[in-house]
C-alpha cells in the first residue's frame, strides 16, 4: 500500500471536492442545536430534520411527475410516483425509531420545544396541497414568514397531481364536468360521478387504457403509503404523549385521527366497489 493511497483511493484530498464538500456536511451536521441538555433530544431533532429532507425529495418528485402528466408523458411519471411511495415507506419505518422515546423521556425535553410543531411545517403543507388536500386556512399559519406564506399560497393555487390526471383524461376523450377541468384550484375539488365512471371504464378495459390504468394504480399505491404514514404518526404520538394537546396548539391525537379520514383520490377508491 502506498502511503498516499488506500485500495487505490487517494488519502490526500487537498484541492479536490470531497464527500463532505459535495453534501455540505459541515452545515447539515452542524444544524442540530439541542436546548434541553437531555440525551434524547438529539433523536427528536434528527428524526424531524430527516423527515423534512425526505419531504423535500417527495415534493421534487411530485412536481416533476405533475409536469410530465401535464405534458402527456406518463412513463417518467410512473417512476417518480413509485419513488415517492417508497419514500413514504421509509418515513413509516422512521416512526419506529421515534417510538423508542418513552413518555418520561419526552416530558423532559418537551418544555424546551416552545410552540414549535410539525403542524407548522410549510413543506408538509405543500405536500398536502399537491396531493389534493386543499385548505386555504392553512396558508395563514405561515404569516409570520411572508416569503414562506407566499410559497405555500402559490402551492395552494396550483392544480394538484390528481387535477392534472383528470385533465389528462379529458384530453383523451373521457367526458367530465367542466369544473373538473378548469376552476379555482385553491378550493377543494368536488366529487365527480363522471370521473368515477371514467376510472371504471379504465379498470374494466385495462388493455385498451394501459397507461391510465397504471397511473391509477400508482395513485392508489401512493395514497396507501400516505395513509400508513399518517396512521403510524398518530399511533406514535399517542404512545409518547397520550391525549395531551400538541405543542402547536392542536388537539393532538384527536386532530391526527381526523386526518386519517381524508381521502386524496376518492373516485379511485369508490370504483373498486363498482367493479
Amino acid at each position: 500500500m502506498s502511503e498516499q493511497r488506500f485500495e487505490g483511493a487517494p488519502l490526500d484530498n487537498s484541492g479536490a471536492m470531497t464527500y463532505g464538500d459535495y453534501l455540505d456536511l459541515d452545515r447539515v451536521l452542524g444544524a442540530q442545536h439541542t436546548r434541553s441538555g437531555d440525551h434524547n433530544e438529539m433523536l427528536f431533532i434528527v428524526q424531524h430534520q430527516t423527515s423534512e429532507l425526505w419531504i423535500k425529495l417527495m415534493l421534487h418528485e411530485l412536481r416533476a411527475a405533475r409536469e410530465r402528466i401535464r405534458e402527456d408523458d406518463l412513463a417518467p411519471a410512473f417512476k417518480m410516483l413509485a419513488r415517492v411511495s417508497k419514500i413514504m415507506e421509509q418515513l413509516v419505518h422512521a416512526w419506529d425509531v421515534l417510538a423508542t422515546l418513552t413518555p418520561s423521556e419526552y416530558s423532559t425535553l418537551r418544555p424546551h420545544l416552545g410552540s414549535s410543531s410539525g403542524f407548522q411545517s410549510f413543506q408538509y403543507r405543500e405536500l398536502e396541497f399537491i396531493l389534493g388536500n386543499k385548505n386555504a386556512a392553512m396558508v395563514r399559519a405561515h404569516a409570520h414568514r411572508p416569503e414562506l406564506q407566499a410559497q405555500v399560497a402559490a402551492a395552494l393555487a396550483e392544480p394538484s397531481l390528481y387535477d392534472e390526471a383528470i385533465r389528462l383524461l379529458a384530453r383523451n376523450g373521457f367526458a367530465l364536468e367542466p369544473i373538473q377541468i378548469e376552476r379555482d384550484w385553491r378550493a377543494p375539488r368536488p366529487h365527480s360521478d363522471l370521473l368515477q365512471a371514467a376510472w371504471l371504464r379504465i379498470y374494466r378495459e385495462p388493455a385498451g387504457h394501459w397507461d391510465f390504468y397504471q397511473l391509477a394504480e400508482e395513485f392508489v399505491d401512493l395514497e396507501d403509503a400516505f395513509r400508513q404514514w399518517r396512521f403510524r404518526h398518530v399511533t406514535t404520538v399517542e404512545r409518547v404523549i397520550g391525549f395531551k394537546p400538541g405543542t402547536g396548539g392542536t388537539n393532538g391525537v384527536s386532530y391526527l385521527r381526523k386526518m386519517l379520514d381524508v381521502v386524496l383520490f376518492p373516485e379511485l377508491w369508490k370504483v373498486r366497489t363498482d367493479l
